[in-house]
């Protein structure tokens, strides 16, 4: 079997750097064959030239007179000349805009799309690389918070045509799409090889984030800078705040709903202060299975592309004579309403889903640039979302419906914000 050919949108992030961290320890076995950025564009170029990578895009349209694209687009040139020495058939591209980056998932010589794009702008990317019959390992939470009800069908059908063709593993999931978040992966590993019918509980850990164990009262003058000092992981400031108030819980429980086709009533939120269990399947008989391991994305980065095989630990393996007690406790919902927020929205279902996360994206943004305190950040997302169930929830029907209900979110919700 030859190289998996990879795609990486958000390249320069927090989970694109890692990704090509694994690339250069399995070059036998993995190849970049395309880059995305937002803006980062000094950055792109370093990493194309470092693995000779000929298909770039550059997201924020704003940069399109930048200088530095026309140093991108000659360097594809050359790259792309000397990949056609070397045999290679497709023409070299560079572009700006979000269509350039979503472009990269139709490479032909792509085999797997690793999406880490933030936010929104990620679903579109997702649905494209599914669409073309390509793996998709998915970092970007909001293509199932916005768009599960359209992604997981066309994941399945992806499936069905990797075992029709025989490329998907002989026993096991076929592996259309593989979640690279750390939870996800875990009990993704968790339930193979086992019934999913005989599961009673998805447990999904969660640190607890900067503010475990502090009052409202106690909240109500929290800075970003306190927000963004994640006590276990080093993520980008998005996601760090999204773990404070543990908005990223009630997202990976949307998305755990999608991806393991379980109800919410069978999802629990469990806090594990240590984040050395990374999340637990309950079945039926009472068995607990626990996924543990070393606190490093690049774990389960690295299974979601090596799949169904498992290579060398790319950071030193846990050792537990020195890894101490493990506490857990109940989250506090009362507290951190996000988590409750989000839970309800996917519960409710349709489109309001989308309208919580659009919300969220500008409450977090606002807080961020100090508009708004940080126990703002749920309340503009309560506001958002009852003004929507007031309107009436919709189902999900397309992309641009989704995009159009985005819109409007972000529209209410910065209004809100302003009012503040």
């Amino acid at each position: 079997m030859g190289k998996r050919r990879i795609v990486v949108l958000g390249s320069t992030g927090s989970i694109g750097t890692q990704t090509l961290d694994v690339v250069r320890r399995h070059s036998d076995a993995l190849e970049i064959v395309g880059l995305a950025v937002h803006g980062r564009i000094d950055e792109l170029l370093a990493q194309a030239r470092e693995f000779g990578v000929d298909h770039l895009a550059v997201g924020d349209k704003a940069l399109a007179d930048d200088p530095r694209c026309d140093e991108a687009r000659t360097l594809v040139g050359e790259l792309g000349r000397a990949r056609c020495e070397a045999g290679a058939s497709s023409e070299p591209s560079f572009g700006v805009g979000p269509g350039a980056v979503a472009a990269l998932t139709q490479l032909p010589e792509a085999d797997v799309v690793v999406n880490a794009l933030v936010g929104a702008a990620g679903l579109q990317a997702s649905y494209e690389t599914l669409a073309a019959g390509k793996v998709l390992a998915l970092a970007n939470k909001e293509s199932l918070v916005v768009g599960g009800d359209l992604i997981m069908p066309l994941a399945a059908q992806v499936d069905a045509q990797r075992r029709a063709a025989g490329t998907a593993p002989a026993v096991g999931p076929a592996g259309a799409l593989m979640p690279i978040d750390s939870e996800h992966g875990a009990i993704y590993q968790c339930l193979l090889g086992e019934n999913a019918r005989e599961v009673s509980k998805l447990w999904v850990t969660a640190s607890g984030g900067p503010f475990r164990g502090k009052t409202r009262d106690q909240l109500l003058s929290i800075t970003p800078a306190q927000a963004l000092a994640h006590p276990t992981w080093n993520m980008g400031a998005k996601i760090s705040i999204d773990s404070s108030t543990l908005m990223n819980k009630g997202l990976e429980v949307i998305e755990a709903h999608h991806l393991f086709a379980m109800p919410y009533g069978k999802i629990e939120v469990v806090v594990q202060p240590q984040s050395a269990i990374h999340s637990m399947v309950e079945f039926a008989d009472g068995s607990v299975k626990a996924h543990l391991g070393t606190t490093d994305m690049r774990i389960p980065i690295q299974f979601a592309l090596s799949y169904p095989d498992r290579w060398e630990a790319p950071v030193a393996p846990l050792d537990f004579r020195t890894l101490g007690t493990l506490e857990f406790a109940a989250p506090d919902t009362d507290t951190f309403r996000c988590l409750a927020l989000a839970r309800h929205a996917g519960e409710t279902g349709g489109t309001l889903p989308c309208v919580m996360n659009a919300a969220n994206e500008v409450a977090v943004a606002a807080f961020l640039a100090e508009q708004i305190g940080y126990l703002d950040i749920a309340a503009c997302v309560e506001a958002a979302m009852e003004a929507h169930e007031r309107a009436g929830v919709q189902s999900v029907e397309s992309i641009a419906q989704l995009q159009e209900v985005d819109a409007w979110s972000r529209a209410t919700a910065q209004s809100w914000c302003c009012r503040r």
